[in-house]
């Protein structure tokens, strides 16, 4: 008997999931609009999104040229939204802004284009083509003349972290030469970061690994060629404690300034005292590259 109430209401549960199925599926290929109209607003406030894309979509060539038309099209794209598939959500939102730029949920679809964009691009690491994209569209959507405060501050913390993803996508490419030692191609890799982005966010530690190529390869040279290499690195010294003076990389800047004037015969303190204070720095070196890595781990699990 157990047994039987148990099967009985399984079947029961089956037929209430199949008759409910076969309720959209046929709502879905109706052409009631009315129907279809109310149903994908009660889908949509129940926020099951799929389903309500689904209505609004099928329901598009119905309405298509009536007064419903602009409604059916905007919360399309709002429910794939909502579905966070923000791929097809910025498909919706593009065709809605060329089609209807004067509809009251115009600006709002503008917005709402631009933080698909945002949210369609990738880690620093990856390629950073959707991010001049979302760049671009964010600067015009700005030049519209838009006046909505919280929306305009919005777009600037995008364009914030958009345009930090591409300065240290620049600064980790030049990086990735000093890592491979090819201190003589990172120190031009450096120089070009700087050249094409003088206010690159990471320029301290541009200039710094600017200095310590230089540093690197001429230490690592043929002696012949040495002086004229520690020279290079002097100019590379003194434009860094120049521009910032309080760096965090003074102290161990300074002492590869000495080891360098040692080797061009100006410095006449011994080896052991620079051996002394690359001991002290050393500490707090390891200490910055713990932070560093840090940042790293934490901006990469913030990135999209």
């Amino acid at each position: 008997m157990k047994y039987t109430k148990l099967i009985l209401a399984s079947a029961a549960l089956f037929l209430a999931i199949a008759s409910c199925k076969s309720e959209y599926e046929a709502l879905l290929n109706s052409n009631d609009v009315d129907a279809k109209f109310a149903a994908a607003f009660d889908y949509f406030n129940q926020k099951k999104y799929a389903k309500a894309a689904q209505l609004f979509e099928s329901m598009s060539v119905l309405t298509s040229g009536t007064e419903r038309d602009d409604t059916v099209q905007y919360y399309w794209g709002l429910s794939n939204y909502r579905y966070k598939d923000f791929y097809t959500a910025e498909t919706n939102f593009s065709k809605f802004i060329e089609q209807f730029p004067r509809s009251p949920f115009a600006d709002d679809a503008r917005f709402l284009r631009l933080d698909c964009l945002y949210r369609s691009t990738y880690r620093y690491e990856l390629d950073q083509m959707p991010t001049y994209a979302c760049l671009q569209a964010i600067a015009e959507y700005l030049a519209s003349g838009v006046t909505d405060e919280s929306k305009i501050d919005i777009c600037n913390k995008m364009s914030a972290d958009l345009n930090e993803r591409l300065d240290r996508k620049a600064y980790e490419n030049a990086r990735l030469y000093y890592k491979m030692e090819d201190y003589k191609a990172a120190r031009v890799a450096f120089k070009n970061v700087l050249k094409d982005d003088a206010d690159n966010l990471y320029r301290e530690d541009i200039l710094y690994y600017t200095a310590m190529s230089s540093y690197n390869y001429a230490r690592l040279s043929y002696e012949s060629k040495q002086k004229e290499r520690y020279l290079t690195f002097v100019d590379d010294y003194l434009n860094f404690i120049g521009e910032i003076p309080e760096s965090k990389y003074r102290r161990e800047l300074d002492v590869m300034y000495k080891r360098a004037q040692r080797a061009l015969g100006r410095y006449t303190g011994t080896e052991e005292e620079l051996d002394a204070k690359e001991k002290d720095f050393a500490r707090e070196r390891k200490e910055l590259e713990k932070q560093e890595s840090k940042k790293n781990e934490t901006s990469s699990g913030k990135a999209r």
